[in-house]
């Protein structure tokens, strides 16, 4: 540990709120116990072309209530190659940086793992995703604020899918995970959420329309999520109009609503947990392993299991939503 003097963070891949609650805690935190921190502008680019100012405590002064990231984000092709890299590691030296922070999602602590074993930086990652998917974290931050966009929105859309007896398909983001989709359902009180985890089981479709829907039901909402094994909303909405014709179908897709705005609370206390975290684990050692939340406490999970091991859905929540939606 007398090797670490300075620490750098950035911001990777897609942004979510509470980024900047992490960014605030790392940084007092760090400062707290001693270190330097140097932020990191626009991700791992950032990184590469040298967009690196040493950070004091005013500097995340007035930021735990802001969406987005004040370090901003950027996706990065150079860093996928091992002459990215280089350049990467070459600046960080220069900057006398010697552990790195890594706020972002499954393909950012995914570059964190290989940039780690490739030239032995300490790095810790916090799970920033709206889409929930990161192994051994029972939420990751964003999560909440997104879940809560969501509702908000689905409940408007409800106003309009009664006036007019119709199906409405909202799609919402996750890629290849349900979590949104699913647990929105359950919170909007929509009536079903068609989700990737068993897309390749059963034909969502065709099971919700044989039984998901009562005649004494006028109007319908169901929640989709956006991965292409779903067939996303659009795709869904085109079936229903082919083989389904009777059913008068609109479709809605949230898109880039769900990443912004302000955090919840559950999202600044997580980001800060979380971003203090960090500094502890650097402070015992700790290298390439992601701070979780497993039952309201803090556990640290190695890269490995964090972004190869797919996340499950909890399938008791499938039979709630199937309840609750007669």
């Amino acid at each position: 540990m007398a090797q670490i003097k300075t620490i750098g963070i950035l911001t990777s891949g897609g942004d979510a709120p509470g980024m900047n609650a992490a960014i605030r805690a790392v940084t007092r935190s760090a400062i707290f116990s001693g270190f330097k921190v140097k932020a990191i502008y626009r991700g791992y680019r950032g990184l590469i072309t040298d967009e690196i100012i040493e950070f004091k405590t005013q500097n995340v002064s007035n930021i735990v209530q802001q969406g987005g990231t004040i370090l901003k984000t950027a996706r990065c092709k150079e860093f996928t190659t091992p002459e990215g890299r280089q350049q990467a590691y070459d600046v960080m030296r220069k900057h006398g940086i010697d552990a790195l922070v890594v706020i972002g999602g499954d393909g950012s602590l995914s570059g964190a793992r290989v940039f780690a074993n490739e030239y032995d930086v300490p790095i810790v990652g916090l799970p920033g995703t709206i889409d929930n998917d990161l192994y051994g974290t029972d939420h990751t931050i964003g999560y909440d604020t997104a879940l809560n966009t969501i509702m908000w929105c689905v409940d408007r859309i409800r106003d309009t899918a009664t006036s007019h007896e119709r199906l409405f398909f909202i799609e919402v983001m996750g890629r290849n995970a349900g979590f949104l989709a699913l647990n929105g359902a359950i919170a909007s009180g929509a009536e079903a959420a068609i989700i990737p985890e068993i897309s390749t089981e059963v034909d969502q479709l065709a099971d919700l329309i044989k039984n998901g829907f009562r005649k004494s039901k006028n109007s319908s909402i169901v929640l989709v999520a956006e991965s292409p094994i779903t067939g996303g909303a659009m795709g869904l909405a085109e079936r229903v109009r082919t083989e389904y014709p009777n059913y008068d179908v609109r479709v809605t897709i949230l898109g880039h609503l769900q990443r912004g705005g302000s955090p919840t609370a559950q999202d600044r206390i997580l980001a800060s947990r979380m971003g203090a975290a960090a500094i502890d684990a650097l402070l015992e050692g700790q290298r390439n392993v992601m701070i979780g939340d497993s039952n309201d406490e803090i556990v640290y999970v190695p890269f490995t299991k964090a972004v190869r091991k797919n996340k499950p859905i909890d399938p008791s929540l499938l039979e709630t939503l199937r309840r609750l939606s007669i």
